[in-house]
């Protein structure tokens, strides 16, 4: 199943990228002296709060005409986009001075409407041969005046448009209002409004496959890899540090243990065990509530490998800056082709752990990672229609992602279980489980599950910290975000040492003679997220004004989904690494080490401590073997 699964994935995301590449609107972008080249109008919204948006025409703008909707594809839908053509007509290389576009009268109830739009500092967007244009509404002036009442609020109803162009191609388009040209709208009367224009056409040097360079620099990103760079070399020193302390516990483990075999090499065999080896008759005793363990397994697996599809096509250049709705399409198709791959972990997992029904845990991974999802959007998509915002999903778009579920999502989901079910993998522990659980000792305060969560998040938080602030201010903020090499890089170093101190912990854990560790390596893998809830709310307070229900349900339904992404990958993938299985006939590591340094002890030929790992490693005989799974299981059941 897998491996006829990959190459289909890898074609997929092949063609998506080609496709992602070419495609941007139905013409080749060529046009002649005289062309209507087209221009849309999106959406107007607070600048301060980017998540709320609202139709152009919501407003009482004026249009020469009837306006027509722009079809849009589905990440474009989920992305807000609602595009419709502009009253303004910019013909390829016609410039035109204070041109009228229409007229409007506007009543009291439009101008208070108007008025409190400016107030809160609305911006427009509009899409001229898919280049994106901003601007604002209007202005208040506040000069030399104390009290609120006195203020003056004035509607801008001249743009003058400037377009670049390199032979028959637009290059680039910027909007400027003018400043003298305004409506007065600080009293509540009818207001006569003449909303104008002006085209200024300028010949450049910038090739067409460069105009969106433009956008990327404008990210102010690029200005700051220095602080990236420094992100990046913090969260090495932080991985060596982790390096450095595993690999002193395990060499004064190791230097202990040749101590002890070169003093008494008879009596050592006979010595009772203690700390880890103490408890490996319990060690792999299948934990509680395994069925909900192997869905989030199955899940986190899926949501990795959707992760690692999403940044193959950042990194080859299909998410370049306002390539509107690419990255919503690449991860609504990706997570529904990669659900066989959320089946076959899951129900291979379960089955290991000697589950029987499997039907039920297979359900159970369906609906962990959708239901709160599904939820958390009929909440928002409900608020979203009761305030009139473009996040608001048309019954259409409702249609479609339910279609994608139903048709493809659950028959892979079955797909993938089924094989998972079939594919005959066996839970073989390196040790016998005893019959009875030993009692768990009386642990000091800091050896409990909350505690160990909060030391486990804190340092791959810090790790990752600095990164998130650009996301964030990509997310909740009007920057773009460009560089995804170097985020994919600090993801690899967030996996390094989300493992690394799940690995320490448990180690801890086991040797405190607690053998609970399945859920708890679990939840120390994932605490990072509430780091990253918590940094959510200390961003989005300190640089955002939340006043008003929907800009408050916004953030924390957002903020909820974001979190639950990034909260669920670390310690769901890591989970399934925990899965410490070897050959039937192997023995176990502690005595496979013993016999080991009888062997150098004595003189006799035996490899060195390296390849001793290696071959270690090798006949743990497992179908999902990793060198993490087999270095957790040395340290799991003793050396």
């Amino acid at each position: 199943m897998e491996k006829k699964l990959v190459p289909c994935l890898v074609s997929f995301v092949l063609i998506l990228c080609s496709v992602s590449h070419v495609r941007s609107d139905a013409s080749d972008h060529r046009y002649k002296v005289g062309d209507d080249v087209p221009l849309y109008v999106n959406k107007v919204g607070p600048f301060h709060n980017p998540s709320e948006t609202y139709r152009y025409f919501d407003l009482p703008f004026c249009s020469s005409g009837p306006t027509k909707d722009k079809k849009e594809a589905l990440g474009e839908v989920l992305n807000g986009d609602r595009l419709v053509t502009a009253p303004y007509k910019l013909e390829f290389l016609n410039d035109k001075d204070s041109e009228v576009a229409c007229k409007n009268t506007l009543t009291k109830e439009q101008v208070a409407q108007f008025r409190e739009a400016v107030s809160k500092d609305y911006y427009f967007q509009m899409y001229y041969d898919d280049l994106p244009i901003w601007g604002f509404l209007g202005k208040v002036d506040k000069e030399r005046k104390n009290d609120p009442s006195e203020y003056k609020y004035y509607l801008f109803k001249h743009l003058h448009f400037t377009i670049f162009y390199n032979k028959d191609r637009v290059i680039e388009i910027s909007a400027q209002s003018d400043l003298n040209n305004v409506v007065d709208l600080t009293e509540d009367k009818e207001v006569n409004v003449e909303f104008m224009y002006s085209v200024k056409w300028k010949e450049t040097d910038i090739t067409f496959e460069k105009r969106m360079d433009k956008y990327s620099q404008s990210s102010s990103l690029p200005h700051h890899l220095e602080i990236h760079w420094f992100s990046i070399i913090n969260s090495c020193v932080t991985v060596l540090l982790l390096t450095g302390f595993l690999a002193t516990i395990l060499m004064r483990v190791l230097k202990n243990d040749f101590v002890k075999y070169a003093h008494d090499e008879e009596s050592a065999e006979d010595q009772e065990e203690t700390g880890w080896k103490y408890i490996h008759g319990d060690v792999f005793r299948y934990p509680k509530y395994k069925s909900l363990l192997a869905a989030a397994v199955g899940s986190g697996t899926q949501l990795f490998t959707l992760t690692i599809f999403i940044f193959v096509l950042a990194l080859v250049g299909v998410f370049y800056p306002y390539n509107r709705g690419a990255l919503f399409t690449a991860l609504v198709v990706i997570y529904a082709l990669t659900a066989g791959i959320a089946g076959y972990t899951a129900a291979s997992f379960f089955c290991q752990l000697e589950g029987t029904n499997w039907v039920r845990n297979l359900l159970l991974t369906g609906a962990l990672f959708c239901g709160p999802l599904f939820l958390t959007f009929c909440f928002l998509n409900t608020v979203a229609i009761t305030y009139s915002a473009t996040a608001a999903l048309p019954f259409g778009t409702i249609v479609v992602i339910f279609l994608i579920w139903a048709l493809v999502t659950t028959p892979l989901l079955v797909l993938g279980g089924i094989a998972g079910k079939n594919s005959k993998a066996e839970f073989q522990a390196p040790v016998r489980t005893t019959k009875y659980p030993r009692e768990i000792p009386q642990l000091p305060w800091y050896r409990k599950t909350v505690p160990q969560m909060a030391m486990a998040g804190f340092l791959p938080f810090s790790a990752i910290y600095i990164e998130l602030y650009y996301i964030f201010a990509s997310v909740w903020g009007h920057r773009i975000y460009t560089i995804y090499s170097i985020l994919f890089i600090v993801f690899i170093i967030l996996l390094i040492v989300t493992a690394f101190i799940t690995v320490a912990l448990t180690y801890f854990q086991l040797a405190a003679e607690d053998h609970e560790w399945w859920w708890r390596s679990f939840l120390c893998g994932g605490s990072t997220g509430l780091f990253i809830y918590g940094y959510c709310l200390y961003y989005y307070y300190a640089r955002s004004d939340m006043s008003g229900f929907m800009q408050t349900s916004f953030f924390f339904g957002y903020m909820a989904c974001v979190c639950y992404v990034l909260g669920s990958v670390p310690p769901c993938f890591l989970s399934a690494t925990f899965t410490v299985q070897s050959s039937a006939n192997s023995k176990p590591y502690h005595l496979q080490y013993v016999q080991w340094v009888k062997q150098r002890l004595a003189g006799k030929s035996a490899p060195g401590l390296m390849e001793f790992y290696v071959t270690t490693f090798e006949n743990s005989g497992t179908s999902h073997v990793g060198l993490l799974r087999s270095f957790i299981g040395i340290v799991c059941v003793g050396l």
